[in-house]
C-alpha cells in the first residue's frame, strides 16, 4: 500500500468530482462512519471517511444528507467496500443518505470466521496481530457534529479507514486456508437482509431462534 498522508481531505457534505473519479476507479474503498450516537433513527450520521488502496484518506461531514457523488461511490457495484461491523454503517448510510451499500465486505464477520481462538474481533485487535500497529481509539466518543472537527478527530477518522485493506487481504487468506471463503461471501451478501431487520424494528431479535 502506498504511504498514508497524516491528515484526511474534508470535504463538507459531498466529495468532488476529482475524488468521486479516483473512488470510482479503486479496486477496494475501506469505509467508516460516525454517528452522535448507537440509534441509528435517532443519532445522525455525521461523518462518512474513506480510504482506498493506495492510501487516499476523505472525510465528509454529512450536513444536508445531499450527497450524490458519495452515494454514487458507495452504491458502484465495480468497488468493494470494505468496513469493520458493517452492518451498523450500512443502516446508517441508508437511514440517512437513502444509500444501498454494495458490494460489501466486513472484517468483524470474517475475523469471527477465523479467528475463532479468541473473542476479540473488533478494530484495534485485528490492527495488534495482523498488523502489529496499536491504534488510539481515546476520540471514539466525541461531538462528530460539530462545525469543524479538531485535529485529533480528524486522525481518529483516519486511523479507522487507513488498515482495512490490509486487514482484509490477511483475513481472506486465512479464509482460504480454513476453507470458508464461500460462506464468509454468502454471509455477507445477507447483510442488506440484516439491515433491513434492524431498521424495521428487529435490531435485538434473533428471528431465526427458536424462542
Amino acid at each position: 500500500m502506498a504511504s498514508v498522508p497524516s491528515s484526511p481531505t474534508v470535504f463538507e457534505n459531498d466529495l468532488d468530482d476529482r475524488q468521486r473519479q479516483r473512488y470510482l476507479e479503486s479496486r477496494y474503498l475501506a469505509v467508516d462512519t460516525e454517528t452522535l450516537g448507537l440509534l441509528t433513527r435517532r443519532d445522525r450520521l455525521c461523518v462518512v471517511q474513506m480510504c482506498n488502496e493506495e492510501g487516499v484518506i476523505s472525510v465528509v461531514q454529512t450536513k444536508n444528507y445531499d450527497a450524490p457523488r458519495l452515494k454514487e461511490v458507495l452504491e458502484s457495484p465495480r468497488v468493494e467496500k470494505i468496513f469493520h461491523f458493517a452492518r451498523f454503517d450500512m443502516a446508517a448510510l441508508y437511514h440517512w443518505l437513502g444509500c444501498r451499500v454494495q458490494p460489501v465486505y466486513c472484517t468483524k464477520i470474517a475475523s469471527k470466521l477465523t479467528r475463532t481462538y479468541t473473542s476479540n474481533h473488533g478494530l484495534k485487535h485485528l490492527v495488534r496481530e495482523l498488523l502489529g500497529v496499536e491504534m488510539d481509539k481515546e476520540q471514539q466518543s466525541s461531538d462528530w457534529g460539530a462545525d469543524v472537527l479538531s485535529e485529533q478527530q480528524l486522525a481518529y477518522t483516519a486511523g479507522d479507514v487507513r488498515y482495512l485493506v490490509a486487514i482484509k487481504e490477511r483475513l481472506d487468506a486465512i479464509l482460504k486456508r480454513e476453507n470458508r471463503v464461500e460462506l464468509a461471501r454468502d454471509v455477507m451478501a445477507a447483510l442488506p437482509m440484516r439491515v433491513n431487520l434492524d431498521l424495521a424494528g428487529w435490531e435485538n431479535e434473533d428471528i431465526f431462534s427458536h424462542s
